[in-house]
């Protein structure tokens, strides 16, 4: 006998058999079983659809962050940015025997690639209780679903939005997540998984999970495009808010790595010997992996003005495109690279040789550096006047490269930039790649803090990442509008509101 016949037989009425499978508890089953029967004439009329605005631009108005060097919000993110710090450090001890004990080539591996690198603390550390997770269930869960869940609420605190508001509101939920390295060594033994450990370790399951947990009814997906992964999310979401399909958004990207193959060498093929990774640089030899989460809150802008809420920046346009059949899979394309930001600043309504700064990609390689350098000189170089330099900088000069993370991790850079009205320096560049020359391309890297230029009269900026296997992606960015009912003044708080969830 199902237990809906059974409460039926129990109680003198009839139940549907999805009331024992979505209500997670005794309690909030109780609710329902002695709720008084509403006719359905008298019950509420679903909410009003959500309202498409095509052409909107899309406000941000909440940050949360995990990264390497301490980072634990916005306000630590900037701190980093502008004074330099260094996110360097050595593998935590804690990480290492998990991944050193599978097989006897194992600490082989580790010990010349784990020793140093971009890694984040604490990981293992996870209140359960507070996100009503069982603990059976936690346990089972990829680490990368963890930080989700704990950056996605400071995000919403940072935004001054209490996440249990949005309970059967169009929220969605988009992430950049790649397939997972972290949790391998344990899959090696899983035999007997059960549904929970199969859920907790499935990249798709991360977006899901958060969607179920705030009982959100937007769009739910993870995106995975390789490096790109972040920036296609971003782009998704500023769709679905287009669209009307859904009235705010959380974008996120979130990569974290084992030992095994984390660090300043190894692993990847493409190995920096320095422990940097120098974008546009003539030193550059390659890339350094890095691992974090990075969560950003959107609205439309004027239903953040209505809401009167803080608009750090707002994202006038986006774009992707894929790199076509180049010299390899792995090969990027200029051709398809320039495409893509004319596409991008077309949608925007922005003349390129008046952007003032490129967030760019930045892997630190011999191909992929100069063929992005070459494309922001053929679109955003070409009509510049001489005095009017596009100023060029990358997260990854300071973090490292962070993959599936890199793309929404320089937008936030971005955003904090426009808020703070200063392009921050990117550290460690001493001289441009021999493939490109700057000055002829009317490019110039940041090497110190300065003010934003503002060529057209209002800060304008792009973000670059680029999928390793060809998935392009590009978001423009202007300052927070002067007028309207939101607040723009000043740069954002140096920390948001206190975290609901801190990792010890």
């Amino acid at each position: 006998m199902s237990a809906s016949v059974s409460l039926g037989r129990l109680t003198s009425r009839a139940f549907k058999a999805s009331l024992v499978s979505r209500r997670a508890t005794a309690a909030s089953g109780l609710d329902v079983l002695t709720a008084p029967s509403t006719p359905p004439e008298d019950r509420p009329a679903p909410a009003a659809e959500p309202h498409a605005v095509a052409d909107e631009p899309i406000a941000v108005v909440g940050i949360g962050c995990r990264l390497p060097g301490a980072v634990r919000g916005p306000g630590d993110f900037w701190n980093l940015l502008v004074k330099g710090t260094d996110a360097i450090t050595s593998a935590p001890a804690l990480r290492r025997p998990a991944f050193c004990t599978a097989s006897p080539e194992e600490p082989l591996r580790y010990a010349p690639t784990g020793r140093r690198g971009d890694f984040l603390d604490g990981v293992g550390s996870f209140d359960a209780a507070f996100f009503r997770i069982p603990p059976h269930e936690a346990a089972g869960m990829d680490r990368r679903q963890r930080l989700l869940l704990e950056v996605s609420h400071e995000a919403l605190d940072h935004a001054d939005i209490v996440a249990s508001s949005l309970a059967g509101t169009a929220t969605g939920v988009f992430v950049g997540i790649p397939s997972s390295e972290y949790d391998r060594p344990t899959a090696r033994s899983t035999g007997d998984t059960d549904a929970p450990g199969f859920l907790g370790g499935s990249p798709a399951t991360a977006a899901n999970r958060l969607s179920y947990l705030l009982d959100l009814r937007g769009p739910s997906l993870a995106v995975d495009s390789a490096c790109s992964s972040s920036l296609v999310a971003v782009h998704q979401a500023c769709r679905s808010l287009h669209a009307g399909e859904s009235d705010l958004v959380l974008a996120a990207g979130v990569n974290m790595l084992p030992p095994s193959v984390a660090g300043c060498s190894g692993g990847t093929g493409i190995p920096t010997p320095n422990e940097r990774l120098l974008a546009v640089e003539i030193s550059a030899a390659g890339t350094r992996r890095c691992e974090g989460c990075v969560v950003v809150v959107l609205k439309r802008l004027c239903d953040a003005q209505r809401d009167h809420d803080r608009v750090l920046a707002v994202i006038t346009a986006s774009a992707v495109n894929f790199g076509g059949r180049s010299d390899g899979l792995s090969a990027p394309d200029p051709e398809a690279q320039q495409d893509l930001l004319r596409g991008a600043y077309r949608r925007a309504g922005i003349d390129p040789s008046t952007v003032d700064y490129i967030e760019a990609h930045g892997g630190g390689t011999h191909l992929g550096d100069p063929t992005e350098a070459l494309a922001l000189e053929q679109v955003l170089g070409a009509g510049r006047a001489d005095d009017q330099e596009l100023l060029v900088g990358s997260v990854s000069t300071e973090l490292g490269h962070l993959e599936a993370a890199t793309g929404i991790t320089g937008l936030v850079k971005t955003v904090l930039a426009l808020a703070h009205r200063t392009i921050p320096p990117s550290r460690h560049f001493s001289a441009p790649t021999p493939y490109l020359d700057l000055g002829t391309a009317h490019l110039r890297v940041c090497t110190s803090a300065e003010p934003w230029p503002r060529y057209s009269g209002r800060a304008t900026a792009g973000v670059s990442a680029f999928g390793s296997a060809g998935t392009n992606a590009h978001v423009v960015l202007r300052e927070a509008p002067t007028t309207g009912s939101s607040t723009t003044a000043g740069p954002p708080p140096e920390t948001g509101p206190s975290s609901v969830c801190t990792l010890p």
